[in-house]
């Protein structure tokens, strides 16, 4: 269970936690990031990519704004 109470600022989330907290599965989340909707908090050159915590929020918020969208 993730802690919503802490700090989204400084709060980095493994890939794993990013997609519990916004709903979707890991994969998503690498998907998100290689589009460029989400950035690394880390080094590049570490294993395991971690995410901020307001970062994953406002990705998911804006992924789903846009599939409200209608034309």
């Amino acid at each position: 269970m993730l802690d919503f109470d802490s700090d989204l600022q400084t709060t980095l989330w493994t890939t794993a936690e990013a997609a519990e907290a916004a709903g979707v599965t890991p994969a998503v989340i690498r998907i998100w990031a290689h589009r460029g909707h989400l950035r690394r908090a880390n080094s590049p050159r570490c294993r395991s990519p971690r995410y901020r915590a307001i970062d994953v929020v406002r990705a998911e918020a804006a992924t789903r704004e846009r599939a409200r969208r209608t034309y």
